[in-house]
């Protein structure tokens, strides 16, 4: 099985842990066989969202999960809406985040649920010890929320002899999960509910695979796909020797860091973002791309063209451009952009810039962006499932799961990167409703919103299914609700998407 480099590995793992947590390095425990049986929590709660008072009830805990795979306990929390007259007809959304290995803390406390991790307008860590705040641009007065833990982080967990490392893998997780969400429509009644799939970063990868899973095994349709930093195919984030695509994919996010910073070459200071983005993107599609098609062939008054254009868009000396071949990945563009003013530049949200550390750009530690989030996000679910939702476990809360990192099996074939235009295609054009909704950070250097598009763009799907793909880009990074004004834009959109037929 060939395995994907450790810097894309890596990558997807900070994608949204942000940082490992090494308290979990040597794996998750077992439950007993003896304690199998369902722990659930039901507590009442009132909030506000949008003005407007609800009342709703939480449920938390595990469900004893007995399948082919194995058994394992399956961790979620849900939140729904009360005095429904009819709750099999209210939307369900069951979210959860990427990794792969990651809780599904920070969709559940970035923005979806009803509690929110209190960060300063510019999504920074200001305070600590951090706290919650009610969520006034929550989701739960549009459809009841499901987060889902992953076997292996929060507290799901593989049970009796069955192994945690049975689940490191892109087909049985999907199938683990699948077959959860199967169980939660039959105990709680919700089959005729309008269902929902919200996955970010590799949990974008989840959902594509998910709706395959559920669609053709179980026979489960869903209405709608919300893909948050999506990134369905590896090709476009993966810097290895061979594939030029990411340098392409990458550039205008280069372009928008450097425009944000006041780095680009003078003429493109006075554009506004999206203005600057449809210039990026024509670049980097038309005379980038064909030169580095050309590779070698291309004259050396040609590559000193392009050069001085990446130089000029991405803030980037030009001799560094030329070094490189015109190929210069996300790793080098954060250390070099502000190499003069001894900072990094951060991966998940290129707005931020903090002092170099200890530590190779490899392991994240240098990413500014991430600084003290991680932290806060855990502690923030501590106190939230101790407290309020009054779930007491002595089990590790492994908000990352470093063993998945580490084991994870991405693809079935040898010598294949994973990719999922076909599986896509197929999901749209089996389901003529079903919606997908692509959300994009101009800023995020995990899974770059260029890439996305080459990805989506290559579905080749009729006109009418055509409709039924949506983008939306943020002036913000890979959790693009962590700045303010984008969460509030995100919110607005989310009502007609839930709404439209």
């Amino acid at each position: 099985m060939k395995k994907l480099g450790k810097g894309l590995c890596i990558l997807l793992a900070l994608c949204l842990g942000l940082a490992v947590f090494t308290a979990a390095a040597e794996g998750a425990e077992t439950a007993p066989a003896a304690a199998r049986a369902d722990h659930l929590s039901v507590t009442q709660h009132k909030t506000t969202i949008q003005g407007k008072e609800i009342a709703y009830t939480a449920t938390a805990g595990t469900i004893a999960m007995n399948t082919d795979l194995g058994a394992y306990d399956m961790f979620f929390i849900a939140y729904t809406l009360d005095g429904v007259e009819d709750p099999s007809t209210r939307p369900i959304t069951f979210a959860y985040n990427g990794g792969p290995g990651v809780a599904a803390v920070y969709v559940n406390l970035g923005f979806m649920g009803p509690d929110k991790l209190a960060l300063n307008d510019e999504g920074q860590v200001s305070q600590l010890p951090n706290k919650t705040v009610p969520n006034d641009l929550s989701l739960l007065d549009l459809t009841d929320l499901v987060f889902i833990d992953p076997v292996g982080t929060g507290y799901s967990r593989a049970a009796g002899d069955t192994k945690t490392e049975v689940f490191f893998d892109t087909q049985r997780d999907v199938q683990s999960v699948g077959d959860f969400i199967r169980v939660y429509l039959n105990r709680y009644e919700r089959w005729t509910s309008p269902r929902y799939l919200a996955g970010e970063s590799y949990g974008t990868v989840r959902t594509a695979a998910l709706c395959d899973y559920l669609m053709n095994k179980l026979y489960v349709e869903l209405n709608g796909l919300m893909m948050i930093s999506s990134c369905n195919n590896f090709l476009s984030v993966e810097f290895m020797p061979g594939n030029d695509l990411p340098y392409a994919t990458y550039l205008p996010t280069y372009a928008a860091i450097a425009w944000h910073h006041g780095k680009t070459a003078v003429e493109y200071r006075d554009l506004d973002l999206e203005s600057f983005m449809q210039e990026a993107r024509a670049f980097a599609g038309g005379e980038y791309w064909s030169a580095l098609y050309k590779g070698s062939s291309l004259t050396a008054e040609e590559k000193e063209a392009i050069a001085e254009k990446v130089s000029a868009m991405t803030g980037l000396k030009k001799d560094l451009v030329l070094r490189k071949n015109l190929r210069v990945d996300s790793d080098t563009f954060c250390a070099e952009l502000f190499s003069e003013e001894g900072l990094f530049c951060g991966r998940l949200d290129g707005r931020y810039t903090g002092p170099a550390v200890t530590g190779s750009m490899e392991d994240g530690d240098a990413d500014p962006s991430s600084n003290g989030v991680s932290q806060a996000f855990a502690n923030a679910m501590g106190d939230i499932l101790t407290r309020k939702l009054k779930v007491q476990s002595d089990l590790y809360y492994d908000t990352l799961s470093v063993p998945a990192n580490d084991k994870w099996t991405y693809v079935e074939k040898n010598n294949t990167v994973l990719s999922q235009e076909k599986v896509l295609h197929d999901c749209m054009s089996k389901n003529p409703l079903l919606k997908v909704w692509v959300l994009c950070g101009y800023y995020d250097l995990a899974t770059p919103f260029f890439g996305a598009e080459w990805t989506y763009n290559r579905l080749f799907l009729n006109e009418a299914q055509q409709k039924n793909l949506q983008f939306t880009y943020y002036p913000s990074g890979h959790m693009f609700y962590m700045y303010a004004a984008s969460l509030r834009k995100f919110r607005a959109e989310a009502e007609a998407w839930y709404a439209a037929k």
